[in-house]
């Protein structure tokens, strides 16, 4: 993973929250620094008082089988990533990710003060990371997620990525400080994530559906929509 700091982190005693940033099929931990504008953004959105200062932490969630086949972090194409989406990475995520940079950084260790984002398959991920733990993300956002995004069958796949709506009613009952779904005008998974938007609606979940110009794509659509989604965490 790589970790965004504030840029006062080494000169104050202060806990800051934290953001944890998903990559999509075809990413891993550095496609938000290379495509998404992620330094320049939290940099300048901080730095005119419109975003908290904050860690942002980027993780690689691709499944690797084992060393060799990880090789210091190999390229996977879209077709072997979303077919890996089965539970394995995603049950393991809050302790050896979130449990991890807790015990490294000064963070602020609770709810409040966690937000879970992602983009396409990682907004799916994020979507479901939060469900199954809804004590851990007070915050989450999923950019166009890839609402169908399901990989092949094992026990781990059977226990995380089930029964969907009985955990989303538990999330939203044990209070959520923000949850906000993002589509591009021209974005293919637009009409999945306005049907989820609609389900949730319908099951009067409080969140928020932004509808922006663009595509499926970083230019006119994820960079925007994580620089909105920065100016709305952690300040209310």
């Amino acid at each position: 993973m790589i970790v965004y700091l504030p840029a006062d982190y080494y000169q104050s005693q202060e806990r800051y929250p934290v953001i944890y940033l998903l990559h999509g099929a075809r990413g891993y931990e550095t496609a938000w620094i290379r495509f998404g504008e992620v330094y320049e953004s939290t940099d300048s959105l901080t730095r005119e008082g419109k975003a908290a200062p904050c860690i942002v932490v980027m993780p690689n969630v691709n499944q690797y089988n084992d060393d060799k086949d990880y090789e210091g972090g190999r390229f996977k194409d879209a077709w072997e990533s979303i077919w890996e989406v089965d539970g394995v990475v995603e049950s393991a995520f809050v302790h050896d990710v979130v449990q991890l940079v807790d015990s490294l950084y000064r963070t602020i260790p609770d709810k409040a003060h966690r937000a879970l984002a992602g983009l396409s398959v990682g907004g799916y991920q994020s979507i479901w990371i939060s469900a199954n733990h809804p004590d851990t993300f007070g915050y989450v956002a999923a950019f166009s997620p890839y609402m169908w995004c399901l990989g092949k069958s094992n026990p781990y796949k059977k226990q995380f990525y089930s029964n969907l709506y009985p955990k989303l009613a538990v999330q939203f009952a044990s209070s959520v400080e923000g949850y906000y779904l993002y589509a591009g005008e021209q974005d293919i998974m637009l009409p999945s994530t306005e049907d989820f938007h609609n389900k949730l609606n319908k099951r009067g979940y409080l969140h928020h559906f932004f509808l922006f110009p663009g595509k499926h794509d970083w230019p006119d659509g994820w960079i925007e929509e994580y620089q909105d989604m920065l100016q709305r965490v952690f300040k209310n």
